[in-house]
């Protein structure tokens, strides 16, 4: 299998960490190379979290060079924004419809950008995107988010239902499953 680049963004708290997780425990389970790389910033703070996941036969770098991301998934649309450069030419930018305002957003020395996902897809970028946390809301758990977009990506992956469930059920702890096993399907199913 050549190499398969995903770039995970969003801000502390959503999941990205999890979502590496997910995306290493499927890595395992059809027998190849991963390695994963994570950037915290200031995640506890609502700040931008960037995971790094390369995954294939052989992988020598857990780092994604700008212009070489198979998919981004982002959990936050300034986020993806943000992140667009690390996109193949033919890559897929998978992006929430959500806004998490940062800090300097709150405090008024900043405007929160208009249009994102519109803006992107001008650019001739592939996206495709979703209000993943009005989903997760109907699935039970506002913090499903991040799951209801991997459902999206491992569908992208052409990752059969089944064994994206089965990648959930090996990562999520048991207090959560039922409505993380829902999210992936919904996610999943979206663009159906």
């Amino acid at each position: 299998m050549k190499i398969i680049n995903v770039l995970i963004v969003g801000v502390g708290g959503q999941g990205t960490l999890l979502a590496s997780r997910v995306l290493g425990k499927l890595a395992e389970m059809k027998g190849y190379a991963c390695k994963l790389s994570e950037v915290h910033g200031m995640a506890q703070r609502g700040g931008s979290v960037v995971t790094h996941v390369r995954m294939g036969d052989e992988v020598f770098s857990p780092i994604i060079a700008e212009g070489e991301a198979d998919f981004i998934i982002a959990f936050e649309e300034l986020e993806g924004l943000r992140a667009r450069h690390f996109l193949k030419k033919d890559g897929e930018l998978l992006i929430n419809r959500q806004q998490i305002m940062p800090m300097p957003v709150i405090i008024g020395v900043k405007t929160y950008p208009k249009d994102i996902v519109a803006k992107i897809k001008k650019e001739g970028i592939n996206v495709l995107d979703m209000d993943a946390l009005s989903i997760a809301n109907e699935c039970g758990n506002s913090r499903a988010v991040n799951t209801v977009m991997l459902g999206l990506l491992l569908r992208r992956l052409c990752v059969d239902k089944e064994s994206a469930k089965e990648i959930i059920k090996a990562v999520v702890p048991a207090k959560l499953l039922e409505v993380n096993l829902l999210a992936v399907e919904k996610g999943y199913d979206y663009y159906n």
